[in-house]
């Protein structure tokens, strides 16, 4: 499925683009080609029911899934609530879309971020790799639906693990701490523990992304298990350890995720 047109209204006039840059403003709210607009999706002929003021994106179908992510180009979108008879967009990550940009509907998948630090559980430190994980799931399409802080124990690790796959049925949990060498560092040995298969290639992976930037990543012991239907990966405790761990991971997961659903070849698959 690719654009195949790119318009934009203002004072009821209509502009037609083979170029833009959508992106989110200082207010949080989308922008076109720098300038705060409303984004919307539309079906061949939709145009004249664009709102001034706006901009949207036509595609070649007549029919939009009730919820999902948008991606197109460099752009990633997520639909909210409209009155319109086609979705509203909200950017997600800004980026350059052409005419002809390959495009895909995306299933939003439901995520949980597990921050495992004894002092950030006592509130004697601030959690700031568990929001910037939130931050990262974002772009690949994942809805942070819970998050927590427990401390470095065996059983409060694996109750909010057990919680979250079992009764909640997350899709996606990443686990932030808890994987160096410390005595309490027990993070990965919890994850086996609960796990009903490993997915040794996610730990590789991260170490040798994090061996380009520092020789003490071959200290570290993040791994990934699977338990049920839920991928489960664990990450360096520091922000810039867990995000740089999450990026050189993030690309394939959607696939991976989708396969263990059963969902692959289905509408969660890129169209």
């Amino acid at each position: 499925m690719r654009i195949l047109e790119i318009l934009e209204k203002e004072r009821g006039e209509l502009f037609v683009h083979t170029l833009c840059y959508t992106g989110i403003n200082a207010a949080g709210k989308a922008s076109f080609n720098g300038t705060e607009k409303e984004l919307f999706l539309l079906p061949p002929g939709g145009f004249s029911s664009l709102p001034d003021s706006a901009a949207g994106f036509v595609l070649p179908v007549c029919e939009f899934p009730g919820d999902f992510f948008f991606s197109a180009g460099e752009a990633l979108f997520r639909t909210v609530p409209s009155s319109l008879p086609f979705p509203k967009l909200r950017a997600e990550m800004g980026g350059f879309l052409t005419v002809s940009s390959r495009a895909s509907f995306l299933r939003p998948l439901r995520a949980g971020v597990l921050t495992v630090s004894d002092k950030g559980s006592r509130g004697e430190r601030e959690d700031t790799s568990g929001p910037a994980l939130a931050e990262r799931l974002r772009g690949i399409g994942c809805d942070t639906a819970e998050t927590a802080v427990v401390p470095d124990e065996n059983e409060a690790i694996a109750a909010i693990l057990k919680n979250w796959t079992d009764l909640k049925d997350l899709h996606l949990i990443l686990c932030t701490g808890g994987t160096g060498f410390s005595p309490r560092d027990i993070t990965p040995e919890v994850l086996e523990s609960i796990a009903g298969r490993k997915v040794p290639g996610i730990g590789e992976a991260m170490r040798q992304a994090s061996l380009r930037i520092t020789p003490k990543a071959m200290l570290s012991r993040s791994n990934a298990v699977i338990r049920g239907e839920t991928l489960i990966i664990s990450l360096p405790g520091s922000a810039k350890g867990a995000t740089e761990c999450f990026d050189a991971i993030a690309g394939p997961l959607r696939h991976g995720i989708e396969i263990l659903r059963g969902w692959d070849g289905e509408c969660g698959s890129p169209s």
